[in-house]
């Protein structure tokens, strides 16, 4: 089958296609023909930095990916050939990641497409979408209020880089919760980010703290930093509040008793509940399936580029 490969650390250059041999499904897994699989920010970061020692070249990149169930393997009952499915999946696995014609998975990690979306648009909800749950689930708001839970009522959560694709799924789901939502927008952004769920737009850079601060005068609750922006809001937190974070940023020591929690998705992704949560409110309308642009998998290069370039809505996604 064709992938998108990687034959070693370094820039765009070690992208390319190649030809990836695909076993069968074992007992609990399927293989998905893949239509459409998402490019993220985790794909340049496995280009640029390689699989630290773990597995040979070349590596194939890529999280979440929808297509069709093309076999199922023994003891699966959920799923069945033909189906239109979206998956979460780990890039750094002999398998490979999301980015191939091919694709097996464990079917925990496997659910059908959101209604009315096209395969290109459920490809980019799987893995943003876990790591928006697992966030909220590591800042102590699990479960939907509509479900009867009260942990995020009377809360107020600051998302950072609010119209971004990871914020446009953590500020809907967060209001689900019956959190109060502040998330940072450019001018140009704020209809969007509005449109999202959030209550009150906060403008990005210099002035997000003291915006912050008018909006909640005893400081936020809690803050998903989708951004990166780490220490230089926690002037907009409460003392003893919490901040999780993407990517691995861990500070030895933080000011007032905040607390700083990492995410790591790749906990998560066999949470089919979690999946079918995803589904639902993305059926419902709740959650935007943004492609920002389709590319084939020889221009994988050009997809990452546009990524690492800042300031798209949505994601790119690499089309078989």
């Amino acid at each position: 089958m064709r992938a998108v490969g990687i034959t070693a650390p370094g820039g765009y250059e070690v992208l390319t296609v190649i030809d990836r041999p695909v076993r069968a499904p074992g007992p609990d897994e399927v293989r998905i023909a893949v239509r459409a699989a998402a490019v993220n920010p985790t794909d340049s970061g496995l280009r640029a930095a390689g699989a630290g020692g773990q597995l040979p070249t070349p590596w194939t990149p890529g999280m979440d990916a929808a297509g069709t169930v093309e076999w199922v393997g023994a003891g699966v009952t959920r799923l069945a050939v033909g189906d239109s499915v979206m998956a979460a999946v780990s890039a750094r696995r002999p398998d490979g990641g999301a980015q191939a014609e091919l694709l097996v998975v464990p079917a925990a990690s496997v659910v059908p497409i959101p209604d009315g979306a096209s395969l290109e648009q459920a490809a980019t909800l799987p893995m943003n979408g876990l790591t928006a749950l697992r966030g909220l689930e590591l800042l102590g708001f699990d479960g939907e209020a509509s479900a009867g839970a009260t942990a995020g009522a009377g809360a107020t959560l600051a998302v950072t880089g609010g119209a971004g694709h990871l914020a446009s799924f953590v500020i809907p789901l967060a209001k689900a919760r019956g959190l109060r939502v502040l998330a940072d927008a450019q001018p140009s952004d704020e209809a969007l980010v509005r449109g999202f769920g959030a209550d009150v737009v906060l403008p990005r850079g210099d002035g997000f703290v003291a915006a912050a601060r008018e909006a909640a005068p005893d400081g936020v609750d809690a803050l998903f930093d989708t951004a990166l922006l780490h220490e230089t809001v926690f002037g907009a937190m409460r003392d003893g509040a919490r901040m999780v974070v993407v990517r691995g940023w861990n500070p030895e020591t933080t000011d007032r008793g905040i607390e700083v929690r990492q995410i790591r998705v790749a906990e998560v992704l066999e949470r089919t509940d979690w999946l079918d949560q995803l589904r639902t409110a993305a059926s419902a309308g709740h959650l935007p399936l943004r492609v920002a642009a389709e590319f084939p998998p020889d221009r994988a290069a050009d997809a990452q580029r546009l990524m690492d370039a800042g300031g798209l809505r949505g994601r790119a996604v690499i089309v078989f």
